[in-house]
């Protein structure tokens, strides 16, 4: 098989008519036999996707004669040739799933300033003082994040202004939001400054750049991705490596997340190799160890009611 790659970008840009880019980006990755998810709306593109490395490129190299998406921070990584089932071009009110919701931010007028991968890393080793905000959702916290940063409990993007009391003690310090690849911090730190934040970064590329230049260093754990391959990782066999992620039930070191089998529970979850056999063996599946919610579910009920 040619060697696999996926690529991760996103770009801010004013569209005037994204169904017509929706469709000109379909026929490209058609084209090249691209596989994996785009978002387009009238604020701009979402992409991550996989396919052969000379085929990706080509396709970078055609989508950039449209000067709309020139400058673009690319994040390339090894990809596996199953990251994504198929192609999925969409049209979307906002590209981040969940974003906040309650303000219009425009990270092309208001946004945190850029922070390269090789500042963040002398910041963190000189002692500079600084404070690292990660702007992931907590099950993504669970299984890696920087040493030392703080992770609000975001169930949902858009529960930022919810959770804004717990670090405006921060709005005269210095603050560097994180994400996977960069897109929510564009409007996570605008959002910030809106709300009084005075000096305020966001890492340039995302988490992701940040491993690849610094790998099991400083970046504890996996980086969780929404992709076939759920957690990345660089030279996981170097003891530097550091499982931060636990087991769900019994709390042991585990870095494996799944979905409960029960269909009207679906919960995500870490189950070490050993609570993932015992399951096994008890249930016939990999499902909640202590019962799911479909014992207590709304859905859960109805079910019930329906086998009666």
């Amino acid at each position: 098989m040619k060697e696999r790659q996926i690529l991760l970008f996103y770009k801010y840009v004013h569209l005037e008519n994204p169904e017509a880019v929706r469709d000109w980006i379909f026929d490209l990755c058609q084209q090249y036999n691209l596989k994996g998810r785009l978002i387009v709306a009238a604020e701009g593109i979402n992409f991550t996707f996989e396919g052969a490395v000379a085929d990706t490129e080509a396709f970078l190299v055609d989508m950039q004669k449209d000067e709309r998406f020139h400058h673009i921070h690319f994040k390339r990584s090894v990809g596996t040739g199953e990251a994504f089932p198929k192609l999925s071009v969409k049209v979307r009110d906002e590209i981040v799933t969940g974003n906040l919701g309650v303000c219009d931010i425009d990270p092309n007028e208001v946004t945190g300033k850029h922070l390269p991968p090789t500042e963040l890393h002398s910041w963190i080793h000189e002692g500079k003082e600084f404070y690292i905000i990660d702007m992931r959702n907590a099950y993504e916290h669970k299984v890696g994040k920087f040493a030392g940063s703080i992770c609000p409990p975001l169930e949902n993007f858009r529960d930022l202004p919810k959770i804004i009391d717990s670090i405006k003690h921060l709005k005269n310090k210095t603050v560097v939001t994180v994400c996977t690849g960069g897109v929510r911090c564009e409007k996570a730190s605008g959002y910030l400054i809106t709300q009084g934040f005075t000096d305020v970064y966001q890492l340039d590329g995302g988490i992701v750049s940040y491993m690849e230049l610094y790998p099991n260093e400083d970046f504890e754990g996996k980086l969780y991705v929404f992709d076939r391959r759920l957690m990345l990782g660089f030279y996981t066999d170097d003891p530097k490596h550091k499982v931060i992620g636990t087991c769900d039930h019994c709390g042991a070191a585990s870095e494996q997340f799944i979905n409960c089998a029960n269909k009207a529970c679906n919960k995500h979850m870490i189950l070490c190799d050993q609570c993932q056999t015992d399951t096994i063996a008890k249930n016939g599946a990999r499902v909640c160890p202590d019962g799911c919610k479909d014992n207590t579910s709304f859905w859960g009920k109805i079910k019930k009611l329906w086998k009666k």
